[in-house]
């Protein structure tokens, strides 16, 4: 057990166009080397991507679906019990859930061929709001691997 005092959480402002705090959160971590302007201008370009693709839809909302789509429930940890590794499937706290959206969103956007990061993100939101694309099969991938090994849900702690 950690004999140091509790990790004071910081609180982080809402952006400046939607005032969501999810946004300021998904902004900050695609940011690169302290280079906040250039993630804010690829976001908010990406925003006005998908109101252009999507008539009738405002692009923060399509963001939001996508989070909520990309969401897991279930996540597996390696425990060693006996002298073999087994991995057991454990619930995810609502924090978690949205940072490793976030971050998988993020990262299949990364890898996505070609064009522009706003180009990219905004394909990656239509198609994570549709329950379509790379990061909802990670998803999924990982909610398959917890079903496969529910029998060592009793190990969970």
């Amino acid at each position: 057990m950690s004999r140091r005092s509790k990790a004071i959480k910081r609180t982080i402002l809402p952006d400046p166009v939607y005032k969501d705090l999810v946004i300021a959160k998904f902004i900050n971590n695609m940011m690169k080397c302290g280079k906040k302007s250039i993630s804010e201008n690829n976001f908010y370009t990406a925003m006005e991507i998908i109101e252009q693709k999507e008539k009738g839809k405002k692009g923060n909302e399509v963001f939001r679906q996508a989070v909520e789509n990309v969401k897991p429930v279930l996540e597996v940890k390696s425990r060693r019990i006996g002298g073999s590794n087994v991995q057991v499937p454990i619930e995810i706290r609502s924090e978690r859930k949205e940072a490793l959206a976030i971050r998988w969103i993020i990262a299949n956007s990364r890898k996505r061929g070609g064009k522009s990061m706003a180009i990219k993100l905004a394909d990656e939101f239509m198609a994570a709001g549709k329950n379509e694309g790379a990061s909802v099969k990670k998803k999924e991938d990982m909610h398959k691997m917890a079903e496969a090994n529910k029998a060592f849900a009793h190990f969970r702690w």
